[in-house]
């Protein structure tokens, strides 16, 4: 059974306040996703430089919160890779306000678009569809964060993180390996 998002958000917040790390934990995930999607080498450890740089100037981290982070790695790769698209961006639970929702989401956006900047400096070169997305994320970012708390604002919030999580999908689709093919035997050749 996966680990409620809220867990996950308070042993990650307890970690980086204990290493004095100024980061909310859905920026310290949407980086990693964002460095995940935009294509960082997946074997070894190619990604950790470029995560520190963004959230803690390079330097080391404690290894409790290396071992955190390194679970959470492993988890949005796997993630990621499950065809049935198992991945969701780490955002607080339904029970917080929605003006906590969406500044989280925000918060995840902006970090996202920063990793897969890093990974991936030429996004102008991207499909159209993955500029397109990059543009509309970029917004996203910028989103107002006092929002009431009524059915209209949670639809829109409902229908905002289901377009990160996709929009996360995509890049992964065209910047991430190549799908393995499996098993399965090659088709008959043609002579």
């Amino acid at each position: 059974m996966a680990t409620p998002p809220s867990l996950c958000i308070d042993n990650l917040k307890q970690a980086l306040n204990s290493a004095d790390i100024g980061q909310h934990p859905v920026e310290v995930h949407g980086a990693l996703v964002g460095l995940v999607c935009g294509g960082v080498e997946q074997e070894g450890l190619a990604w950790v430089n470029p995560l520190l740089d963004l959230m803690n100037d390079g330097q080391a981290l404690p290894p409790d919160l290396q071992q955190l982070i390194l679970e959470l790695y492993q988890d949005t790769v796997a993630r990621l890779g499950d065809m049935e698209f198992g991945f969701t961006p780490l955002l607080p639970e339904e029970e917080a306000s929605l003006s906590e929702r969406v500044e989280a989401l925000s918060l995840w956006t902006q970090s996202f678009l920063t990793g897969l900047a890093i990974i991936q400096p030429a996004l102008n070169k991207a499909s159209a569809d993955v500029r397109e997305v990059i543009q509309d994320l970029s917004e996203i970012a910028r989103v107002e964060f006092d929002v009431s708390d009524d059915e209209e604002s949670e639809a829109a919030f409902v229908e905002l993180h289901e377009f990160v999580r996709m929009a996360a999908i995509l890049c992964y689709s065209e910047f991430g390996p190549e799908p393995e093919l499996g098993d399965s035997e090659p088709s008959a050749a043609l002579h």
